[in-house]
C-alpha cells in the first residue's frame, strides 16, 4: 500500500452520512478511538461494480462495535447502501472497501460512554495485497514472535482495530527478514492465523485449518471453505501442532485483500503450491464475479 499518502488523494469519502471531499475527512486528535482503540474496521472487495457479500460485512461490522461495547448508528441496509453510494461516487468497479467505525472526541479517558460513534467509508483501487510475483511463487512466512491471545482476554470475535497492533508489530519484523508475512501462533503454541489472513494446509487431498477459537473466522474463510466442500474437496477444522507442518504437501491463506494466495515457505517448512490450491483460487475468481439475472 506504498505511493500516494491516503491523506493526499482525491475522491469522496462517506462521513457520518455524508460524502465528504477525500481530504476533507479528518477528525479530532484526541478521539477515543486513536488513544483507546475503540475502534472496529471491514475489509471488503468490489468486483464489477459489487461489494462481495456485502451484507455479511455489514453485520459483522455491527456485531464488532456492540463487543466493543458501542452501538454503530446505522441500520445494516443504511450500511450497505453507503457502500454502494461511495463506490459509485468515486466511480470504481473493481476496488478495496473499508468501512471504520470509531468513538469521538467528547471525553478523553478509559470511560467514553458518552462520545459520539463515528462511522466513514473509504473505497480506492488495490489490485493485489501481496506482490504479484510472489504470490506466483508463493508466499514465504515468518514465524511471528507474537501469539493470539487467550479469548478470555481480548473480544476475539471482532474485527478490532487493537487486535491488530500485534500483527503491525509481526509483519514488520518479517518483512525486514525478507519474508512477505508471518504465521501466528496461539496462546497455546497452536497454528492460529497470518498477520491478516486466515490459513488453511492439504494432505493426500484433504484441506486442514485451523479452529477459529481464539482469532476471527473470515468470511473469505467460510467462503472458501463453502467452495472447497462444493467442490468434493473435504475440510477438516481442528487443532493444528506446528511440528505436523512438514507433513503438508500443500498452503495457502484466504482474506478480502489476500483472496486466496499460495504459500511456498513457512521459516523452515516447504510446500507445492499446486493441486488444490490453484483449484480454489480458480473458483474463488469465479465466485467473486457478478452473477448476470437469469433471463
Amino acid at each position: 500500500m506504498s505511493g500516494e499518502p491516503f491523506d493526499k488523494r482525491d475522491g469522496w469519502i462517506w462521513y457520518d452520512g455524508a460524502l465528504v471531499p477525500w481530504q476533507d475527512a479528518k477528525l479530532h486528535v484526541l478521539s477515543h478511538g486513536l488513544h483507546y482503540a475503540s475502534c472496529v474496521f471491514e475489509g471488503e472487495r468490489a468486483y464489477g461494480g459489487e461489494i462481495f457479500k456485502s451484507t455479511a460485512h455489514s453485520e459483522r461490522l455491527r456485531y464488532s462495535a456492540e463487543l466493543l461495547d458501542f452501538t454503530i448508528p446505522y441500520s445494516i441496509q443504511e450500511i450497505d447502501a453507503a457502500k454502494r453510494l461511495t463506490l459509485e461516487k468515486n466511480g470504481l468497479v473493481n476496488a478495496y472497501v473499508r468501512p471504520v467505525a470509531w468513538r469521538g472526541s467528547e471525553m478523553m479517558g478509559v470511560s467514553a460512554q458518552s462520545n459520539q460513534i463515528h462511522l466513514a467509508i473509504g473505497v480506492w483501487e488495490w489490485p493485489s495485497y501481496f506482490d504479484p510475483a510472489q504470490r506466483l511463487k508463493g508466499l514465504r512466512l515468518d514465524l511471528a514472535e507474537f501469539r493470539r491471545p487467550d479469548p478470555a482476554t481480548i473480544p476475539c470475535k471482532a474485527k478490532a482495530a487493537g487486535l491488530y497492533m500485534i500483527c503491525t508489530i509481526s509483519k514488520h519484523k518479517a518483512e525486514r527478514r525478507g519474508y512477505a508475512d508471518a504465521l501466528m501462533l496461539d496462546y497455546r503454541g497452536l497454528v492460529a492465523e497470518c498477520t491478516g489472513a486466515n490459513i488453511f494446509f492439504v494432505r493426500d487431498g484433504v484441506i486442514h485449518t485451523p479452529t477459529p477459537d481464539c482469532f476471527l473466522d473470515g468470511i473469505t474463510r467460510r467462503t472458501v471453505i463453502e467452495l472447497a466442500r462444493r467442490h468434493g474437496i473435504e475440510v477438516v477444522e481442528r487443532q493444528i501442532r506446528p511440528e505436523e507442518l512438514s507433513d503438508f504437501s500443500e498452503c495457502f491463506i484466504s482474506g478480502t485483500a489476500a483472496e486466496v494466495t499460495p504459500v511456498g515457505e513457512i521459516a523452515d517448512w516447504r510446500f507445492a503450491p499446486t493441486g488444490i490450491t490453484h483449484q480454489l483460487m480458480d473458483a474463488y475468481s469465479q465466485e467473486v464475479q457478478p452473477k448476470k439475472a437469469a433471463a
